[in-house]
């Protein structure tokens, strides 16, 4: 069996019961129906009824018919209280496994169909397993991935009850569907889909000079946005896109925005 590195701030919960596809597909950005017609994954998203995130996560359909939920470390309590809170009658039970997740570059293992799929948001980002190994020490560098294809992470440019999945990728990532029908949060995704354009939103920018992680950027002095995750001298931005043509610092550094970066959706 091919071995991923670990992931270890990634916790693993199962779901059973006989409403458990159709409760979260009433909450989440995502279509989750395709999940049941055999093994499969899908990234989505839970917001709060205004529309901003709260937390994402993959859900997963193993080989086997096990329903699994990979989601971070950090917002696996708040959610899991969310989750209970919406649960009242329906036949679904959430609870926590042993299960690792590993991950890797490449092409799916050929000798772990079972338990291994590919990272539904890009293919730069391989693939995901759930065994009851932890894998091997991290090794790749997945924040240099990340910075160059603009993909966010909880916690650092996915932040709770501030960001919204928009502005943050999700369409382009494959994170939203727009024809699945009713979620939480989905009239005000929706309008930001259908009746306004996108004024903000994550971008890929260079960066020359130190700035760390955090900083607020400037545009002739006035505030443009802030800079997330920085790997060499690219970065990922959250920019005002109204002001990205100004002189844009951060700190002690200057910045730029990549004409190839791709937009927020």
């Amino acid at each position: 069996m091919t071995q991923g590195e670990a992931a270890p701030d990634r916790t693993v919960w199962s779901l059973t019961g006989k409403d458990a596809l159709t409760f979260l597909q009433g909450l989440v950005t995502n279509d989750l129906r395709p999940l049941d017609a055999g093994p499969g994954i899908v990234w989505t998203a839970l917001l709060t009824p205004q529309g901003k995130y709260l937390a994402d996560f993959f859900v997963l359909r193993r080989a086997g018919g096990e329903l699994l939920i990979d989601i971070t470390t950090v917002l696996a309590p708040a959610t899991l209280r969310r989750l209970t809170m919406y649960r009242l009658r329906a036949d679904v039970q959430i609870a926590a496994t042993a299960l690792h997740v590993q991950r890797g570059l490449g092409q799916t293992p050929p000798d772990a169909p079972s338990d291994a799929l590919a990272d539904p948001r890009h293919p730069a980002l391989g693939w995901r397993a759930w065994r009851a190994e932890p894998g091997t020490p991290p090794v790749i560098d997945w924040d240099r991935i990340r910075v160059a294809h603009v993909i966010p992470e909880s916690g650092t440019e996915l932040l709770p009850d501030e960001s919204y999945i928009l502005e943050a990728g999700f369409e382009r990532l494959h994170g939203v569907d727009f024809r699945k029908g009713c979620y939480v949060g989905q009239e005000v995704t929706a309008r930001m889909k259908h009746k306004t354009e996108l004024r903000k939103g994550l971008a890929r920018v260079s960066v020359k000079g130190k700035a760390s992680a955090g900083t607020e950027i400037l545009a002739d002095g006035k505030p443009a946005g802030q800079l997330f995750t920085r790997s060499g001298d690219q970065a990922i931005a959250y920019l005002r896109f109204d002001r990205a043509d100004a002189t844009l610092t951060a700190g002690a550094a200057s910045l730029q925005l990549d004409p190839t970066s791709p937009g927020p959706t």
